[in-house]
């Protein structure tokens, strides 16, 4: 079967595309004390499996962009398909710690791919509004697949151990190359293939990079990206060691702002169309300012942690509207090379997330503090990039 533009089975496939690299990361992670019981290992080198992971991804990205511009989308997602079955498969039946962190590493760069491409193809195909109605949708149907991932992770693990969850990526990795190569038609233009010289692909980066609206949309998706991955990074310290909430509570807590991101997607996708990408995304900025402001707010006024949890889910609201518009208004200017452009956005917004989440991690102490104040400023410089008169240049 053909997968056809416009069809809900074509935005599910894409959105299946998207999600490939957080549900490798969030369907293992009830299994981590297992993976360090079994292989006798440390926290640290337990926690390795997800940082080599998170940087095979990122890095991958800016190798399969400038790739995907040269030789098309569909015969680089096979590839990068083809890499990512194998390390699956391979993780689930590794024979120490060391094995599984190097096949985690081969893992994200077989995943990063689909990451890429499944915003250049929709670029291929939309434009402005359009493109970020397709991504809102996406978004959305990623953010449900999330919220269920630990859960599924946790069932697997708990029935048949953790060396399931592996099993189970590799299968569906299978499955969506099979509909790749059975039902995605090459979206890419012939007259828009270009060389993979070393020159030529840092020549495109250099493009992007001195572009102004090319920058102000990385900026803002950026910042707002970074906040909320400061909350990922110090939450479960601050709402169960601060708060006392319980893993259950926390779990809970966890996914209402999951919620409130998949919400947010949905009515961006709306208002995308109703009032245009400018306007959503300067409605979803402000609201980044306010969680972030919120989150200040909770721990000076209240000691319970809900208000901390209701600022997050504002901020979650916030990137649900925001991202997806910043995306299309990056990408739509760059039709030629929007493999690259889409390869350089990820990178960058996946480095500055990873950097503020470390900086929380390394300052958190024994309060929620450095992590409120990265989520204000995070949210605030957001709100500010959104709000500053547009680049005549488009």
């Amino acid at each position: 079967m053909r997968l056809q533009p416009g069809a809900r089975s074509f935005t599910a496939y894409l959105a299946s595309l998207i999600a490939v690299g957080p549900l490798s990361t969030d369907m293992y992670l009830p299994s981590l004390p297992s993976i360090e019981r079994d292989f006798r290992a440390t926290t640290g080198e337990t926690q390795l499996t997800l940082s080599a992971f998170l940087i095979g991804m990122a890095c991958s990205q800016l190798v399969y962009g400038p790739l995907a511009d040269r030789f098309g989308r569909k015969p680089v997602l096979l590839g990068g398909f083809a890499l990512y079955i194998a390390a699956s498969l391979g993780a689930a039946f590794a024979a120490d710690i060391d094995q599984l962190i190097l096949l985690r590493l081969a893992q994200a760069m077989g995943g990063g791919a689909s990451v890429v491409l499944a915003r250049a193809v929709v670029r291929d195909l939309y434009s402005n509004e359009d493109a970020a109605q397709m991504l809102a949708r996406m978004s959305a149907a990623m953010g449900a697949a999330l919220a269920l991932a630990p859960m599924l992770g946790g069932v697997l693990q708990a029935a048949l151990g953790w060396h399931s969850i592996f099993v189970f990526l590799g299968i569906a990795g299978m499955a969506l190359a099979l509909i790749t190569l059975a039902g995605l038609d090459e979206t890419l233009p012939p007259a828009f293939r270009q060389s993979v010289a070393p020159r030529a692909i840092l020549a495109h980066y250099r493009r992007l990079l001195c572009h102004p609206v090319y920058l102000r949309y990385l900026i803002i998706a950026c910042l707002g990206m970074a906040g909320m991955f400061s909350y990922i990074s110090g939450a479960s310290f601050v709402l169960q060691n601060v708060y006392g909430f319980s893993p259950i509570g926390f779990g809970a807590s966890f996914a209402l702002i999951v919620g409130g991101y998949v919400g947010g997607t949905l009515l961006a996708g709306k208002l995308s169309k109703e009032v245009g990408l400018e306007r959503t995304l300067k409605l979803g900025a402000a609201a980044a300012g306010t969680g972030g402001a919120l989150a200040v707010a909770a721990l000076t006024i209240d000691g319970t942690g809900y208000l901390l949890v209701g600022a997050m889910t504002v901020y979650g609201v916030s990137v649900g509207l925001t991202m997806p518009q910043a995306i299309a208004g990056a990408l739509t200017p760059f039709p030629e090379i929007a493999g690259t452009a889409s390869a350089l956005f990820g990178f960058l917004q996946s480095t500055a997330s990873a950097i503020a989440g470390v900086v929380v991690g390394h300052t958190l102490g024994e309060t929620g503090w450095p992590m409120a104040a990265m989520i204000a400023l995070m949210g605030v410089g957001a709100a500010l990039a959104a709000w500053m008169p547009r680049p005549d240049r488009a």
